[in-house]
């Protein structure tokens, strides 16, 4: 039997999980594709580390082209991250007629449309299953279990970093910057956190599952995006009393063909399967109009989670091969974009004000919901020993988008609202 041969771009902890898995489960990839699987050549940063696994030093090169243009390699696995550089490998390996395999979803969500088309070109499969959720396989999930269906909404946890520390704060009452701290002493937060806890990295995966879930081709800057790194322990307190938790959730709706995407801290009705998601773990919520509701939860990163998804799209490419059909998956993206407006955008929200405490507040307030045409679920003043001003918590009955935005407009020129303390979408 013929072995099929594979480039590994990058050896850090992901790649070694893949290393581990493919030499590990040898007889079980075998007995799937009938043919061996074997590593022939790793990209590294320098030959001479010291590794926390045993590989043949012939195997390991510096040099990303001996790998992309090696006559017997057939397939690129790419789990060295980054954009421009990777992209070029990746784009000259398809065109020397490699197959791709890869975990990066900076890549796949600014550039996976010219990379998915270059694949088209060459009659080359890409798959991409670990950029998203890590070990959950909710993109071959969106792309073939969803293929009879149509979704509806996407909502999901799919960073690890905020939803671990959220959990902390929720769980132990604790602030924003003592648990980013501890997140980063743990290795869940990098030295610079911004992609994190700003929603950029979420961001990034909403767009690619927007794009499978809705089949039509969605860009980064489609996606509103608000981080949690505003999010106080009052906040947090006020939801859970409320019956609430606190989630970075990037949220994706359709409505016939126009849709919205967006990452934000959002209050998730405890009830709601998803509010009890808790430390680095993932999960992804999907609707459809003929399953219903469906929810795919995991682990979200780590070494051999990742290491699982990015071996069974390995697999996968393998069968195709066998089979002569690498090349042949319809095209995902087929139907126009169509963006819903901010009058089209509709949730509850919630509204956390710190008002001057004399008679006739709360009528003013309530009289600018009802100028722009907002009913209310419940308005509510809660004692803060620690705030000598009134608080005022107000949560919505649905309404748009656009229409809380200019409530909040017309609260900036109101005398007698201190302060706009929160204001977060509610779910479930």
């Amino acid at each position: 039997m013929k072995p099929v041969k594979v480039g590994l771009l990058g050896l850090g902890t992901v790649g070694t999980g893949v290393v581990r898995i493919v030499e590990g489960h040898q007889e079980d990839l075998q007995g799937q594709v009938g043919s061996p699987i074997v590593i022939e050549k790793v990209l590294v940063h320098n030959k001479n580390k010291a590794r926390s696994i045993s590989i043949d030093s012939s195997k390991l090169t510096e040099d990303p082209w001996e790998i992309i243009h090696h006559p017997d390699i057939d397939v690129i696995v790419e789990v060295m991250g980054g954009i421009a550089h990777t992209k070029e490998y990746i784009m000259e390996a398809l065109a020397s007629g490699k197959h791709v395999v890869t975990a990066n979803k900076d890549l796949m969500a600014l550039h996976g449309k010219e990379i998915l088309a270059k694949a088209h070109e060459h009659n080359c499969d890409v798959f991409y299953e670990a950029s998203v959720a890590g070990g959950i396989p909710i993109i071959r999930t969106l792309i073939d279990g969803f293929s009879s269906d149509r979704i509806t909404k996407i909502m999901g946890i799919v960073n690890g970093t905020t939803n671990y520390i959220l959990t902390k704060m929720s769980q132990e009452g604790a602030s924003y910057d003592d648990v980013l701290k501890e997140a980063q002493e743990l290795g869940y937060a990098e030295a610079d956190p911004t992609s994190d806890v700003e929603g950029l990295d979420a961001a990034r995966k909403m767009t690619i599952l927007s794009t499978l879930g809705f089949r039509a081709n969605v860009d980064l800057n489609d996606v509103s995006v608000q981080g949690m790194s505003k999010v106080s322990k009052d906040d947090i307190l006020y939801a859970k009393r409320l019956g609430y938790e606190v989630k970075l959730l990037g949220i994706a709706e359709r409505q016939d063909d126009e849709f919205s995407i967006s990452v934000q801290p959002t209050m998730v009705k405890k009830s709601h399967p998803i509010a009890s998601v808790n430390g680095v773990y993932n999960a992804v919520y999907v609707y459809g109009e003929a399953v219903g509701e469906t929810m795919f939860y995991g682990p979200g990163a780590g070494e051999l989670p990742t290491a699982t998804s990015i071996v069974a799209d390995l697999v996968a490419v393998v069968k195709n091969l066998k089979l002569g059909v690498n090349g042949k998956q319809g095209v995902v993206a087929f139907k126009e974009k169509k963006l819903k407006s901010d009058e089209q955008i509709s949730s509850k929200y919630f509204l956390l004000l710190h008002v001057d405490d004399r008679a006739g507040v709360l009528a003013r307030i309530t009289q600018v919901f009802a100028d722009f045409e907002v009913s209310l679920e419940s308005v509510l003043q809660q004692p803060n020993p620690s705030n000598p001003e009134a608080e005022i918590i107000v949560i919505t009955h649905d309404a748009n988008k656009a229409a809380i935005n200019k409530v909040l407009q017309k609260f900036e020129s109101l005398d007698v609202i201190r302060k706009v303390k929160s204001v977060y979408r509610v779910e479930g």
